[in-house]
């Protein structure tokens, strides 16, 4: 039976009523539907709408319904009630009979998802947070094992000066810094509770609504009622969040692709994350990481549908809000998975640092390092920039590399150059100048490496 029905002459037809039904999806929500409605069973005794003996009955049947739900939650899709909400109360009162015809005193079904969808987000996204924080532990222990090993970084895809190879890595925790803050920010402004708001106008009963939030684990009680039914920011924030670290993970992704091909051969993925051909034999492909680069499209689906649909709607519930959950259903559970399988691809993955240094070597990648010298000896940046230029050109000429070049062909563009140029030149000393704060020297990345493990430190 609908909740509603009393006012309709007829009932829906079945069409309708599949478009309509939220049901396959928001089953969900079934653990916090029957925490929410246990919470609400003690507002209502507070106000003396429920007597004590009642609120007991009720809040027993509900535990009993919880454990029944928990077994199998999958089954309560196919049962054919219109949403969670009337499928709890329909078999609460199956288990007390018409004493469960009282729990909804007081309160809608828009307060009801509203905190229902909070709950279950607030949940969620603590996983996130695990999964962020254990990605994180991952890169910083790749950075730690693979400390001094030389990778070339690029510009453009075009080699462009040496790095460490820890450097790299700790890139990627500083996204995921950024991650994580946000997502911790959006679940403390989500944490509100929006329970005791009704419709959209609040409660007739004086309920403590701010008891309330806090038994439900929330910081507060939401503030105005209009809002607080028709408040999907939190979807939008989570989605977003969901966005943007897939973002970095698909980003990620695509570095490890390049990275494992055979023209680089800088890394080697561990069988657990490859797959290989139904007709080649040979290959061993990246799965794992072209996955997460195709899931980020679904993600980023999920937020745009979401901004959508939101866009128009006037105040307060509307049912165009039903499609708030599917998308974050899947974004959130296909974000942890993405972060679980990126862990998984780094805990296992081999570093060729032969191969990484000779590239690092290669490509006149000490090209800024050498503009850099004559600016040492007096040359003004910009007419060293050219001077380097023109050997670097010399060089290709020759199929040589810059710290190959005599120094009667230095000599020949530059008079100024000599000897010192090529300790200068050599990739160990490349590395050594970047001194700065958030630069790639050794001292800098190895401390580097000490804030990050005390920043991911609980």
């Amino acid at each position: 039976m609908a909740l509603w029905g009393g006012r309709f002459s007829t009932g829906p037809d079945q069409a309708f009523k599949q478009f309509n039904d939220s049901l396959p999806f928001d089953y969900q929500l079934v653990e916090q539907d029957i925490v929410g409605s246990i919470a609400w069973a003690g507002a209502l005794k507070q106000v003396e709408v429920l007597s004590n003996e009642e609120y007991e009955r009720i809040v027993n049947g509900l535990n009993a319904l919880l454990g029944d739900a928990l077994q199998s939650p999958q089954d309560i899709a196919q049962s054919g009630y219109e949403d969670i909400h009337s499928y709890v109360e329909a078999k609460l009162i199956d288990k007390v009979g018409d004493l469960g015809k009282k729990l909804h005193t007081g309160r809608s079904r828009n307060d009801q998802v509203a905190t229902d969808f909070r709950l279950w987000s607030r949940q969620t996204a603590q996983q996130v947070v695990e999964a962020i924080t254990q990605l994180k532990d991952e890169f910083i222990a790749l950075a730690e094992r693979e400390l001094g090993t030389i990778l070339p970084g690029y510009t453009h895809l075009q080699r462009a000066q040496p790095v460490l190879f820890s450097h790299w890595c700790l890139a990627y925790v500083e996204m995921l810094n950024r991650d994580l803050s946000r997502l911790q920010d959006a679940i403390e402004r989500l944490n509100e509770c929006p329970l005791g708001c009704g419709a959209l106008a609040g409660t007739a009963y004086p309920v403590d609504r701010e008891k309330l939030a806090h038994e439900l684990g929330f910081s507060r009680a939401t503030r105005n009622s209009l809002d607080a039914v028709s408040d999907r920011d939190f979807v939008v924030e989570l989605l977003s969040c969901a966005s943007i670290s897939m973002m970095h993970l698909s980003r990620l992704a695509e570095d490890m692709i390049f990275y494992n091909s055979g023209e680089s051969g800088f890394i080697e993925l561990s069988d657990n994350v490859t797959s290989g051909s139904s007709l080649m034999p040979q290959k061993k492909n990246p799965d794992a990481l072209e996955l997460i680069r195709g899931k980020t499209g679904r993600v980023f689906g999920a937020f745009s549908a979401m901004m959508m649909t939101l866009k128009a709607l006037p105040l307060a519930y509307n049912k165009d809000m039903q499609e708030d959950k599917e998308g974050l259903f899947d974004a959130l559970p296909t974000w942890i998975a993405s972060l679980h399988m990126a862990q998984a691809c780094i805990k296992g993955l081999k570093v060729n640092g032969e191969a990484t240094l000779a590239a690092a070597k290669g490509g006149h990648a000490n090209a800024t390092e050498l503009a850099d010298y004559l600016v040492a000896k007096n040359i003004p940046f910009r007419e060293g920039h050219h001077i380097v230029g023109q050997l670097v050109q010399h060089a290709i000429s020759q199929g040589k590399n810059l710290e190959e070049l005599t120094l009667e062909e230095f000599q020949g563009v530059c008079p100024q150059i000599d000897h010192d140029v090529y300790p200068r030149l050599e990739i160990a000393a490349c590395i050594a100048a970047r001194q700065a704060l958030g630069g790639t020297s050794l001292p800098q990345v190895t401390e580097a490496i000490k804030s990050a493990k005390s920043f991911s430190s609980p």
